[in-house]
């Protein structure tokens, strides 16, 4: 029996400004994500993948609306954030007030959310859960004391807080470190396995898509131009965006792997 996708988005359309003056941002955008599901977007900036999450999360910033299409997150059209779906971001760092504390950020959360119980133990559970070891520690930590990959770590802790069926994580690896970036990625992959947690995943890094997505969606120019399993899309992508997007992927992954000419000099003059 097919399984209800937990994200729904039919035929949607993002435009800027007003008539007669309005630029489309997204055209006829039509995607799923179903439990337990990583569904990555991939394409280059300006294709439209942060504003189409923008739009599930209804936070579409002035001046852009939404002109057709339906946004569904477990069949209702009106997403209560944080309980129905939850979103991180790029450059954690940003996300944090720096004069409050770890513990202040739960708090807030918990109070904004209505939720019950101690916030203290629930801080301390959703630390956890997503790898700290003694998560006690970090609550009387400010921001600027923890590292870009601990901060997207508690940022994905906040997000849990409020049980969400859907994760929205925009580029959530950019800003880190190749260790961190791993750290982020496996947190990410344990919360949707032990939750059944349903991931749009947007990414620009191919290797980010081949690790943890199920299903593979490309965007240019605010249009969907193919989606299919991520294996069958790195074996052969059916557009030719998706083509030169692989081929790319593929020249830089050669490039870095190749030594430096300097390197090759040093080794070939060594005994």
């Amino acid at each position: 029996m097919a399984t209800n996708p937990v994200l729904d988005v039919e035929g949607l359309d993002l435009v800027a400004g007003r008539p007669p003056h309005e630029t489309p941002l997204v055209h006829s955008l039509g995607l799923s994500v179903a439990p337990g599901e990583v569904l990555a977007l991939i394409g280059e900036s300006g294709s439209g993948k942060s504003m189409t999450c923008l739009a599930v999360m209804d936070l579409l910033p002035p001046g852009v609306r939404q002109t057709a299409g339906h946004i569904r997150v477990n069949g209702r059209e009106t997403v209560r954030r944080g309980r129905d779906a939850a979103m991180v971001l790029q450059n954690p760092s940003s996300c944090f007030d720096p004069v409050m504390t770890v513990r202040g950020h739960f708090r807030e959360t918990v109070r904004g959310l209505g939720l019950g119980g101690a916030p203290d133990i629930r801080a301390v559970a959703a630390l956890a859960e997503v790898g700290f070891d003694a998560p006690g520690t970090l609550l009387p930590l400010y921001p600027f004391q923890l590292s870009g990959g601990m901060l997207q770590r508690v940022m994905l802790a906040l997000a849990m807080l409020g049980d969400p069926g859907l994760l929205l994580a925009d580029e959530p690896t950019t800003d880190l470190d190749m260790p961190a970036q791993a750290k982020a990625l496996e947190c990410i992959d344990a919360l949707r396995r032990s939750r059944g947690l349903a991931v749009l995943l947007v990414t620009h890094d191919l290797s980010v898509a081949a690790r943890l997505a199920d299903r593979v969606a490309v965007m240019r120019h605010g249009r969907l131009l193919e989606t299919g399993p991520a294996a069958a899309f790195f074996e052969a992508p059916q557009s030719d965006y998706g083509r030169t997007l692989l081929a790319a992927h593929y020249d830089l992954h050669d490039a870095l792997a190749a030594p430096s000419p300097r390197a090759a000099n040093d080794q070939g003059a060594r005994p």
